[in-house]
């Protein structure tokens, strides 16, 4: 299928897979979709401009990459960065089409319905999307498909008409008439409210005068005083600013404009140099819409389907864009003036060219009926490398991305990344690209069918693990599997079925405890292999604060996705069996903080070793993140971030590093002799053990 990506100052038609459905988002294809000529031509605007430029206009990524040097290393940094800034992005929030495909979670919307779409996540100008259930409103069947891919915005101007809460017969000023300006002057008109409109095109100015709009005024005129002449003398109840501006004056401008106790919303973008003279002596409103309503940027909301209660939430964004398909099928709403032209897919980079023309206002963006079926598989080469262990990445986010696949990248001798995995096709179609792989799919039955491919690398969200591993050893593939290896126990015990039913050859499974493979431990586990006693053994895991509706809180918790490290490597340290766990966690006094992610957990091995671990969320951001003590026979060793070693009444090898060195490296490359020994990195018991030990302390 054909999607619009901004790359470098260009927009591009590329073929990518199209995108499989998850349990509460629909697929859909496309019919129209609506380019917004403010938020759009911005983000291919910044694509264009140089990294300097990036980092100077925000400095809050500059800090990331910073922080990415501390953690990763310049070179490791640096190629991350490029490799994002190439990348490139999906774009579109906006359009209808035919319902294809419904996830398992949703009852309401079937195959074959008429619907709108909005989110800059989903709703992508591509041939097929898929979008979560509270993005979508079904549209009536005298609608046609482009009035209603303006859906997205026209809930935002619905949602800036709200957040102003104006009265029968009171006087607003709509600041910009764009797009989002000449729907918000509809909607006032339709609510009763008296509007004057404010733009330096006069021909957008004429469609809001026939919009509604009683009085128009050009920008570039003194109209602050016009405007409070308008009034009365008195200024305006509200300006709702729609203008797309870096300039603070407008908006300045806009204060000065409102009566006493008169306020602002702010819909569209501005400068936000604010004089703080303009608000304080009339004791000004300033106001923030944002977006489609409340369920913006609300994970729970749009990626869960979890709806807020109508008694509560009257109007949340799903409600917003379904009275705004009412009032276009009522015919109240009138947006054919304001599409000024249509282009095909395949002429996106015509259409954004034209959509940054003077005399374009909304374009949009046509698909032509395809009889051909989709693919859910971009070939890219057909090479294949029969020496080497063909791996398939299943899952493209930012871990696998910086630290993976340059590792195997690095390991060319010993593995070929020959196919990749995603949700979405255009994440993965461009790392596949960059690593040369032989393929992209959607569909992972693809590379489990492949026999080419004997070890599958999963990276995807925690909650997907246990599935995803126990369909590649079903199919006869080595897994390499990020930490967790489950969210809970109903899912272990299959991965345990399975290996005590197999009765030929089994796969190798591997979790991603890479701290045991570290040369710190390495070093540590040296002098103690020898000891005459038991361990004692004190684990410190800053591990900083999450927010509670953070999706690793909600996919099995952090103790199960975190702290399973730790207990890998005591238990590799200690090399005996765990013979009781018990645990401690703080009673926090409100909701900053949770217990769930700061506990004190006591471990007691077989050999009479025991390990005490703090973990928590409640620490300084400067303390570094881990720390170990180890004392033994009356010798002590400490690591400090996996930076530094020190040793009390034991001579070490002297080692250390800038950047904290977890062996990541080398446990690929104890991966690789596993896979071609046979003989398991980290035991089948080990790696059973450790999730059944978080399980307990979770």
């Amino acid at each position: 299928m054909l999607q619009a990506i901004i790359k470098k100052g260009k927009v591009l038609s590329e073929k990518v897979p199209v995108p499989k459905v998850s349990g509460n988002t629909i697929l859909i294809e496309v019919h129209k979709s609506c380019i917004s000529s403010g938020t759009e031509l911005k983000s291919l605007s910044a694509s264009k401009k140089s990294l300097y430029q990036k980092a100077k206009e925000k400095p809050e990524k500059v800090i990331k990459v910073v922080n990415k040097i501390k953690s990763d290393g310049i070179k490791n940094a640096i190629d991350f960065v490029n490799r994002e800034l190439n990348t490139g992005t999906s774009t579109g929030y906006s359009l209808s089409g035919k319902v294809l495909e419904v996830g398992r979670n949703i009852s309401d919307i079937k195959v074959g319905d008429r619907v709108a779409a909005a989110g800059a996540k989903n709703a992508f100008h591509a041939e097929i999307v898929e979008v979560p259930r509270n993005l979508i409103v079904k549209i009536p069947d005298e609608i046609n498909y482009s009035d209603a891919a303006t859906v997205a915005l026209g809930a935002i101007a619905m949602q800036g008409v709200r957040r102003a809460d104006l009265k029968l017969g009171e006087m607003v000023v709509v600041f910009g008439t764009g797009v989002l300006g000449l729907l918000t002057i509809q909607l006032l008109k339709k609510s009763g409210v008296r509007v004057a409109a404010i733009d330096l095109d006069e021909k957008r100015l004429e469609l809001a005068k026939h919009y509604g709009a009683e009085l128009i005024l050009n920008g570039a005129n003194d109209f602050v005083l016009q405007i409070i002449n308008w009034s009365g003398g008195f200024g305006a109840d509200a300006v709702l600013f729609t203008a797309a501006t870096s300039d603070s004056k407008p908006l300045s401008d806009s204060f000065k404009m409102c009566k006493r106790k008169g306020k602002v919303v702010l819909i569209g973008v501005s400068g936000m140099l604010i004089n703080r003279e303009d608000i304080y002596s009339k004791e000004l409103d300033f106001l923030i819409s944002t977006s489609y309503g409340p369920g913006r940027y609300d994970s729970n909301y749009e990626e869960e389907g979890k709806d807020y209660p109508y008694a509560y939430v009257r109007w949340t964004e799903n409600r917003n864009m379904s009275e705004y398909i009412r009032l276009i099928s009522q015919k109240e709403i009138d947006v054919e003036k304001m599409i000024s032209h249509h282009f095909e897919i395949k002429k996106v980079d015509e259409a954004f060219l034209k959509a940054n023309s003077p005399n374009s206002l909304m374009i949009i963006l046509d698909y032509p009926k395809h009889e051909e079926k989709f693919e859910n598989k971009i070939i890219i080469s057909e090479a294949v490398e029969k020496n080497k262990f063909n791996i398939a990445l299943v899952g493209t986010g930012n871990f696998a991305k910086s630290m993976h696949l340059p590792i195997i990248s690095s390991l060319k001798d010993k593995f070929k990344l020959k196919a990749v995995v995603n949700k979405t096709g255009f994440k993965a179609k461009n790392i596949a690209e960059n690593y040369e792989a032989a393929y992209v799919t959607t569909n992972y039955s693809e590379v489990l069918n492949d026999k080419d491919i004997n070890t599958i690398l999963i990276c995807t969200r925690h909650n997907s693990h246990a599935s995803l591993v126990i369909d590649a050893l079903k199919a006869g593939k080595n897994v390499f599997v990020e930490k967790p290896l489950s969210t809970n126990e109903e899912e272990l015990n299959q991965i345990i079925n399975f290996y005590s039913k197999a009765t030929s050859k089994k796969p190798i499974l591997f979790v991603g405890y890479n701290r045991r493979f570290s040369k710190y431990i390495q070093e540590i586990k040296l002098h103690t292999q020898n000891r005459i006693n038991p361990l004692i053994i004190n684990y410190r895991m800053n591990a900083g604060f999450l927010p509670e509706d953070h999706w690793t809180h909600i996919e099995g918790g952090r103790i199960i996705g975190e702290a399973c490290h730790i207990i890998d490597l005591i238990g590799f340290l200690a090399d005996a069996k765990i013979s009781s766990i018990s645990f401690e966690e703080i009673t926090p006094s409100n909701k900053m903080y949770q217990s769930s992610d700061n506990k004190n957990i006591l471990l007691k091995y077989e050999d009479g070793s025991i390990a005490n671990i703090q973990y928590f969320a409640i620490g300084s951001k400067k303390l570094s993140k881990e720390y170990m003590e180890v004392h033994f026979d009356g010798k002590s060793i400490i690591m400090d971030d996996y930076k530094e070693l020190k040793s009390y009444n034991c001579k070490i090898k002297n080692i250390s590093s800038k950047i904290s060195d977890k062996g990541h490296n080398e446990e690929w490359l104890a991966f690789y002799k596993a896979l071609r020994t046979g003989n398991w990195a980290i035991s089948y018991n080990s790696l059973i053990e450790t999730s059944l030990a978080t399980f307990a302390v979770k």
